[in-house]
């Protein structure tokens, strides 16, 4: 006859009579589920990189295509109804590698997706036609998930997708890397250039703008010719601004009121914010 020893059994399996208690009462929330993760952190379980993804997953599925995308107005697309020698040198200075492609000007009508490494049988073939090479478009709704979105270009091997309204339109579009940042981090290559141009991006089909953390409260001001944080504190940039009025780093999916103007975090890791999305309110004593 044997006979099993339970000093040798997982004490996880043998909680407390206080911890059943509270496990009757409390539902586990995805606040406790973070700050768990903080504690492993804290404990050196998990380092500071697996943590900032833990959370950028924690937030992933909160967030929608459209608040990523990049504005129909600032898509680069190629227009083939033109002759070569017009879309050739655009496509050249963008360094993108890869283009939605329109015919007759019509940014609604974007008939598929030009690869610019396809660009290359040009040198070899003057007679090449980049509209017989061209990749199909992948359509998705301003709603979509970022989670189904992320499912979606893996199991079709996409790395981009246009956007489109209720009624058909185009409303921008998002791409495989803008999904893993926000997951990841800001993910850099020899190409990306930060243009003081580029930090203040509108949206007017959304009626908000996507604004880089790191522009200047005085670049800010200027642009919607307001006097944002003139006496409040010292921070020379909204990102600043925002970690000031939280009094902690911000977090993906963190919202702040700040005069006639809410600040949603989009992108952020443990050290800085890298993008925000910003909303003029009608009636800031309101919404606040």
């Amino acid at each position: 006859m044997t006979t099993e020893s339970t000093t040798g059994a997982n004490p996880a399996k043998h909680k407390s009579f206080l911890e059943k208690i509270v496990g009757v009462f409390h539902e586990p929330t995805r606040e406790d589920f973070l700050d768990t993760l903080h504690e492993a952190n804290e404990q050196k379980l998990i380092d500071d990189s697996a943590l900032k993804m833990m959370e950028g997953v924690m937030q992933f599925s909160n967030l929608r295509a459209c608040d990523l995308m990049v504005p129909r107005s600032q898509m680069v697309v190629v227009d083939l109804s033109e002759p070569r020698e017009e879309w050739l040198p655009h496509v050249i200075k963008t360094e993108h590698s890869r283009f939605p492609v329109i015919m007759d000007g019509n940014r609604d009508n974007v008939v598929g997706i030009l690869h610019a490494k396809t660009l290359l049988r040009f040198l070899i073939d003057p007679t090449y036609l980049a509209k017989d090479n061209l990749r199909p478009v992948k359509y998705i709704p301003e709603s979509m998930p970022l989670n189904v979105l992320l499912r979606d270009f893996k199991m079709e091997r996409n790395h981009m997708a246009i956007i489109v309204d209720e009624f058909g339109g185009v409303s921008g579009l998002i791409t495989i890397e803008d999904v893993l940042e926000q997951i990841v981090g800001e993910i850099d290559d020899e190409f990306d250039i930060d243009e003081d141009a580029d930090n203040i991006l509108p949206d007017p089909k959304h009626g908000c703008w996507r604004v880089k953390a790191l522009t200047e409260i005085e670049q800010f001001n200027e642009y919607f010719e307001t006097t944002l944080n003139l006496q409040d504190c010292h921070c020379e940039t909204l990102g600043g601004l925002i970690a000031d009025r939280l009094e902690h780093m911000p977090k993906s999916g963190e919202v702040v009121l700040i005069d006639e103007f809410r600040f949603t975090v989009l992108r952020a890791d443990e050290r800085h914010v890298s993008l925000l999305k910003v909303e003029r309110l009608d009636n800031p004593t309101t919404e606040g």
